[in-house]
């Protein structure tokens, strides 16, 4: 038996950036725990964070990894396993001569925030130091750029200035555009323990959706999407107008208010209101309480970084915190919450294309040349690169004729993804570097390089705070795997030789040389770390920059004297002025359509995807409308419908929400066609919520309007149904998944997700216009093993109707409905319960929807940790008369002795809050 080890390493999803302790024997991670000592969570965990061990399990991990580089040839062939001197060769000969060619602009790289600090250095340094193209963006482009162009027109620097502490410090928390309840689920529960310590603390949600984040504030702005502007420029000229900015402060230490002043005037509480959909008193209070608070605290994510104006929200609301000074000091400050583990570390070392190392701008021939003279070139290329959007515009116009992808899937996460998948066949080589086979953008490849992923790498990455963690990995490199960093200066060398350059560039034989030279290119500015080093990381553990050479500890927030990285040492104002969202509604497309995250799933799924358990609390695709919307369009939870924009169209269930205002939409931003799909318009098919999203850019981050899209909603009239579900063996489960997804394009619709917990299952739906061909009926329940004497069979060729069940030891092990579905609900449950089956007799093949006397359906999960599901919940509410009768924390707490349910992760607790208030109010009503 092999040893146990543990190392340390923080989690991979999002830019909260929790420590965690990887447990292994030698050969497989066995299990992971928070880290009790690393400061962005002391030991806590969410839901995804605590179920990584599981996306780390060997026998996934041989059906979804990419072990072994593939390369074709001819375009119309298939990749086949090559060696990877062939790979690197083949790559060195076409990107020469296509360099020679057209110039060194015709090739691109689009890379990730989930790279390493190291990594992204070496591509930034290989496209803008030796190759001569400013063509690299990241997919942090899609998040963070807003925010990047708002500190920096500002502040005056990419930099944080609050930290995590804060939220501890902070009188009012101001959350706008962010359900942080989900997307940073440890911070929200450090929100809820400074709620606990200060009963006097005040949260303000700024949201168009009243999600569990918004749920538990103390005052909740429900703006109506893309008006943000408007309300931070309104709650100013109340601050304004109540004397509750500080003159002497703007005096002092910023430069342009009064420009901004003239134009706020306008914003008049009755305009903004009006403009905002929200009442004029919510509005008095918000202002009110962040300019009278001693320390207001904004927390703000996507909802404000990707749209088409997302610099000025951004913007906006830093005017409003240096307006009232709520900046430099403990508690206050405007605090942009990163969506990706090394985000940060990107922006660090100018992984955008309009960026340099250490924060240095593109357009400044100073920093060019300083950058030359750090990398050992005559110079680094002055003309703009391409960013994410304008990259894939070029490709697909051919102006870019090789484009190399590491570590992001852009076939599922860009906007308006006719275009993206046009450009990704069009190119005349796509290369992707990446450790999952199984992305949508995998299909696309003209080469496969397989690369390392959690758990197995080495170096650092940044978190929202701006602090730093080192870490080693815990497993060796699987099959032909390599390091991210090592792909890059391998081929960086072989094209030096190509390019007959006397020396390289790229010296580096360990990831630390690679950091060393980074921390160089950070002296004298304004995230020097200098004073850090791998030893200082290893034995002091995570810190937070500046941390410049002779200091003996990081800074936990900046600006505390009033001194702004600017060339006059002074904040700037910048002249917000309301522009309407890119893409307005219209009696075409009347609803508004906004995307975001699900609790327990992240990004593209290709890792958080091959969990069972995750899709418990949101099993399967779906678009949230209001009830009174879902009323008069005649349509019942679980109905099929049209969500159609400008660009494409999806089907997808339509489910009630009391999230929602009439007159909007919601869909999880993580759907792509790994997962839902369908036919499509001519043939084309369908490829998730981004066939929906705008490429619409803001102007000055280059971010794309992936927050709001005008759509509309129409009922999707398909009679044929087809479901198919069964236990699959954990060796073929996601093999499986990937083998049904051309299948699914030959529905109208259909989507194919994974459902158990000890177990896996793999759920595939389809609905058309009329019933499939037998002979691809039979192939997928084929697959799912219903064959043979064992299936029990019901069939009605005159209505379209079959019912065949798979019987293994006296459980259901697969099953298969067409035409009626109906008897899916109590089906299913028996399934996933093991329940025995002899007694249910006749009544398996049944035609009728009635399901077995003393059947009761448990609902979804809404506790992932404990499997505690809804009807539990609701069972004991009941039976305790606490949904009548108990105060609010007391049955929580009674709910948590009794199930369990939120004494783990914790993330389950805003809803079973939800869950308490609705009750209550309910059985309040009827009595």
């Amino acid at each position: 038996m092999s040893e146990a080890r543990e190392a340390k390493a923080t989690c991979c999803y999002c830019g909260v950036g929790c420590g965690v302790i990887v447990q292994t024997d030698g050969a497989q991670v066995v299990g992971v725990r928070g880290d009790p000592e690393h400061p962005a969570n002391f030991g806590r965990l969410c839901t995804k964070g605590s179920t990584l061990h599981l996306t780390a399990d060997p026998v996934l991990q041989q059906q979804a990894r990419a072990l072994f580089p593939e390369m074709r040839l001819m375009r119309d062939g298939r990749r086949e396993r090559a060696s990877w001197d062939a790979v690197m060769d083949h790559l060195v000969q076409r990107f020469a001569e296509t360099i020679s060619l057209y110039g060194p602009d015709s090739v691109a790289f689009y890379i990730s925030g989930q790279l390493l600090t190291e990594d992204y250095y070496v591509f930034n340094k290989l496209a803008k130091g030796l190759i001569g193209t400013n063509n690299i963006d990241t997919n942090s482009r899609l998040c963070m750029s807003s925010a990047v162009a708002g500190y920096k027109q500002t502040l005056g620097a990419d930099a944080p200035p609050a930290c995590y502490e804060d939220i501890d410090h902070a009188d009012v928390i101001f959350i706008a555009g962010s359900n942080t309840a989900y997307a940073h689920p440890i911070l929200y529960r450090r929100i809820e323990d400074a709620r606990k310590n200060n009963p006097d603390l005040k949260v303000i949600v700024a949201d168009p959706r009243r999600t569990d984040t918004a749920r538990e504030a103390d005052l909740f702005l429900p703006i109506l999407p893309g008006t943000d502007v408007a309300l931070f420029n309104g709650m100013l000229h109340i601050c304004l107008w109540e004397d509750l900015i500080d003159v002497a402060y703007i005096e002092a230490h910023t430069e342009g208010f009064a420009e901004l002043k003239r134009t706020v005037r306008d914003y008049t509480p009755k305009y903004v209101a009006d403009t905002c959909g929200i009442s004029e008193d919510d509005l008095l209070t918000a202002a009110r309480w962040f300019g009278a608070s001693k320390a207001s605290l904004s927390l703000y994510c996507q909802g404000l970084n990707q749209s088409a104006s997302g610099t000025a929200k951004n913007a906006a609301l830093i005017n409003l915190h240096l307006a009232t000074h709520q900046i430099g000091k403990p508690g206050a400050g405007p605090f942009s919450l990163t969506g990706q583990p090394n985000a940060m570390g990107g922006r660090e070392v100018g992984g955008l294309a309009n960026l340099l190392s250490a924060h240095r701008d593109m357009g400044n021939p100073e920093h060019r040349a300083e950058v030359a003279r750090l990398w050992g070139v005559d110079e680094v290329p002055s003309k703009p690169g391409k960013t994410a959007v304008e990259m894939f515009e070029a490709i697909r116009a051919g102006d870019i004729k090789i484009v190399w992808i590491a570590c992001t899937n852009p076939a599922q996460s860009l906007p308006d993804q006719k275009l993206v998948r046009e450009a990704l066949k069009h190119a005349e080589l796509v290369i992707v570097q990446e450790a999952y086979k199984t992305t949508a953008t995998v299909d696309y490849a003209d080469v496969l390089l397989p690369a390392t992923t959690w758990s197995e790498k080495e170096g650092t990455v940044t978190n929202s705070e701006r602090r730093i963690t080192r870490f080693k990995p815990a497993l060796s490199k699987p099959g032909e795997a390599r390091h991210d960093w090592e792909i890059a200066v391998e081929f960086a060398r072989r094209l030096e030789i190509a390019m007959e350059n006397a020396a390289t560039i790229f010296p580096y034989a360990t990831v630390e040389e690679i950091w060393n030279e980074h921390r160089e290119t950070t002296r004298g500015r304004d995230l020097d770390i200098t004073g850090l080093s791998y030893a200082i990381l290893e034995e002091q553990g995570p810190q937070q920059w500046p941390f410049p050479e002779g200091a003996t500890a990081g800074r936990k927030r900046l600006y505390e004297d009033g001194i702004f990285p600017t060339a006059s040492g002074r904040a700037k104002f910048v002249n917000t002025v309301y522009q309407p969202v890119a893409e307005p509604v219209d009696a075409r497309y009347p609803f508004r359509l906004t995307t975001g995250r699900l609790r327990d799933q992240w990004h593209g799924m290709s890792r958080s995807g091959t969990v069972a358990q995750l899709f418990a609390h949101a099993s399967e695709p779906s678009v949230a409308l209001s009830q009174t919307d879902m009323e008069r369009r005649a349509i019942r939870n679980g109905d099929l419908v049209h969500v159609t924009s400008r660009r494409g169209s999806q089907i997808l269930p339509a489910i009630a929400s009391d999230d929602m205002r009439a007159g909007q939409a919601f869909i999880g931003m993580h759907w792509g066609e790994e997962y839902v799909s369908g036919r499509g318009h001519e043939g084309s098919g369908t490829c998730g919520v981004n066939a929906l999203t705008s490429p619409a850019l803001d102007p000055s981050s280059k971010q794309p309007e992936l927050k709001h899209a005008a759509v509309k909603v129409l009922k999707a009239e398909l009679p044929w149904r087809f479901l198919v579900f069964g236990w699959i063996e954990a060796s073929q489960v996601l093999s499986l998944q990937a083998a049904l997804r051309p299948t699914m394009r030959q529905f109208a619709y259909a989507s194919c997700t994974l459902f158990g917990r000890d177990r896996m299952g793999v759920l595939f739906r389809a609905a058309d216009d009329y019933p499939a061909a037998p002979e691809l009926v039979k192939e997928i329940e084929e697959r799912f093993g219903i064959a043979g004497k064992d299936v029990l069979r019901y069939d009605d060729a005159r209505r379209g109707n079959a019912r065949h069940i798979l019987v293994r030891d006296g459980k259901l092990a697969a099953v298969s409905l067409a035409g009626d579905t109906s008897a899916e609900h109590w089906l299913k449950e028996y399934l996933e319960g093991e329940q025995p089956v002899a007694a249910l007799g006749r009544l398996l093949l049944m035609p009728s929807t009635k399901a077995p006397q003393g059947f009761k359906a448990r609902g979804r999960i809404v506790c992932n940790c404990f499997n505690v599901a809804e009807s539990e919940i609701d069972d004991v509410l009941l039976q305790q008369g606490w949904a009548q009768h108990g105060a609010p924390d007391a049955v929580l707490t009674s709910l948590q002795e009794k199930l369990k349910c939120g004494t783990n992760c914790g993330s389950c607790v805003p809803e079973v809050k939800k869950m308490i208030l609705m009750r209550s109010v309910a059985a309040k009503t009827a009595a």
